[in-house]
């Protein structure tokens, strides 16, 4: 009798479980980042690129694209933030293929194409980085919110620049979707990102 009960608990248990798996999948995708509730498009961004292209944003539309700003001689965000995007592509596997992720200086005047060039490719190689006058890259900063300031302190390397640290996400039909905060885990950006290549991109 102790048997027949055990056995029929442990189908109850399977039933259960068969339900619940059933219920969670049938509920909607919940992103993870900070989601953006705006159907503009995001802001344009026309900046030269270490590949040696022009990169514009909107020829880029169909792709998911996560844009930082930083510098290359920044001591502690931009290195670990980097590090966790090529982690991000790791993960990504195949799907990284359509996946652009954009360095986007706010030290030009130290910042050359080849070095930044140098500087992202210590991290992952199919990370570009962009740059260009201080008019087009402050017309950037301004449209996404980014705000930027050179100390007066110097170190070893030089003066230092405070940034927004934010990383900003751009989904297939080429809109401001995301942004996550310094530190956010990896395993939360992949998991935006494989949902947002899922979607239509119109």
């Amino acid at each position: 009798m102790l048997r027949k009960y055990g056995f029929w608990l442990a189908v109850g248990a399977l039933l259960g479980w068969v339900v619940m798996m059933g219920l969670a999948s049938l509920r909607p995708y919940q992103l993870r980042g900070s989601v953006i509730d705006s159907s503009a498009p995001a802001p344009e961004i026309v900046l030269a690129a270490t590949d040696g292209s022009t990169y514009s944003l909107r020829e880029r539309q169909g792709r998911v694209v996560l844009i930082f700003f930083g510098y290359t001689s920044c001591p502690d965000v931009c290195p670990a933030t980097l590090s966790e995007m090529r982690e991000v592509r790791k993960a990504l596997g195949e799907r990284a293929a359509d996946v652009d992720m954009l360095f986007i200086t706010v030290d030009p005047a130290r910042d050359s194409l080849e070095r930044m060039g140098m500087y992202v490719s210590l991290f992952d190689p199919a990370i570009l980085g962009l740059t260009g006058s201080p008019e087009a890259l402050e017309a950037v900063y301004r449209a996404y919110g980014v705000t930027v300031e050179f100390q007066t302190e110097t170190t070893a390397a030089g003066y230092l620049v405070t940034h927004s640290s934010r990383v900003y996400v751009v989904d297939r039909a080429g809109k401001l979707r995301l942004t996550y905060p310094f530190g956010t885990v990896v395993d939360d950006i992949v998991q935006d990102v494989r949902y947002l290549l899922k979607e239509k991109s119109s």
